[in-house]
């Protein structure tokens, strides 16, 4: 079933490139604050969840219906119905969840952070709640004459300019064409009529989009790389948040609640297991 509004959304595995906030709060002031932050949650009764809405199948619109579903959107939900809170979720970009977080006015962002990256101490994050990896959609008649990831050198890639998946394209010599939480059938019409060549994304994602838009001649490139993770983002410091959400998404996983949710809207895959792929991890230090 096509939904009404699919978009790559580029949510996933960001590069965060804010900077991190400076502070000379002792440990108890941090806890502290931490704890009130909680408690503020909890009076109000609401967890305010920032998501694309066009991610398809991760945070999209029902055709029928224009309700928010999703993986991520129905995996929040169900956490937070487990710690006896609504959700209150907002859309928006990538730039917009980050400025979010920070100022505190989502409490949790559908974001990835790279455990391994520069930006991984500059904010809380949930466990895992998707493992995946990086592939790339081109023209299905050429592959955008590129064969390896050394041939994105000079061709357009489409995408937004926080994410990792950019900074792949980047690192490789291609020229950075910026989208805003753009729909799938605008990125891939993009592709297929030459005003981009390539979009540089999450396997699971970018295999679902082109085969719920056929009448595009696009297709998901038999080139992977990186291996991923995909967690919920929090403002640096709300401990007691992330400790409450990793128990229930933990809790999710133990009791099948979250593997049967990844069958539902990744056509039976499951994406809560980390696999062992043998795909190259690009070095994107600068």
């Amino acid at each position: 079933m096509l939904k009404k509004k699919l978009g790559l959304g580029l949510v996933a595995i960001i590069g965060l490139s804010l900077a991190a906030c400076s502070s000379g709060n002792t440990a108890s002031d941090k806890s502290s604050s931490s704890e009130t932050a909680w408690e503020k949650i909890e009076d109000r009764g609401t967890l305010k969840v920032a998501t694309s809405g066009t991610l398809y199948p991760s945070s999209f619109h029902e055709s029928e219906t224009d309700n928010l579903t999703g993986y991520e959107v129905e995996v929040i939900r169900e956490a937070a119905k487990r710690l006896n809170l609504e959700v209150e979720f907002t859309e928006m970009g990538v730039d917009g969840m980050l400025t979010s977080v920070n100022s505190g006015a989502i409490d949790v962002a559908a974001m990835g952070i790279d455990r391994d990256g520069e930006n991984a101490d500059k904010y809380n994050y949930t466990i895992p709640y998707k493992y995946s990896f990086g592939s790339m959609v081109v023209r299905e008649s050429e592959d955008s004459s590129i064969e390896k990831l050394e041939d994105l050198k000079g061709k357009k890639a489409a995408g937004a300019a926080t994410t990792s998946y950019m900074k792949v394209a980047r690192h490789y010599g291609a020229e950075e064409v910026i989208y805003d939480n753009a729909t799938n059938d605008q990125y891939l019409s993009d592709v297929a009529n030459g005003r981009t060549d390539v979009i540089l994304n999450d396997y699971y994602s970018q295999k679902l989009a082109v085969a719920a838009l056929p009448e595009i001649p696009v297709k998901v490139h038999d080139i992977f790389y990186n291996p991923s993770e995909t967690n919920y983002a929090i403002k640096k410091g709300n401990d007691v948040l992330t400790k409450k959400l990793n128990a229930v998404l933990e809790d999710m996983k133990a009791d099948g609640t979250m593997p049967k949710l990844s069958e539902q809207f990744y056509d039976g895959a499951d994406v809560t297991e980390q696999i062992d792929y043998d795909f190259p991890k690009i070095d994107l230090s600068e």
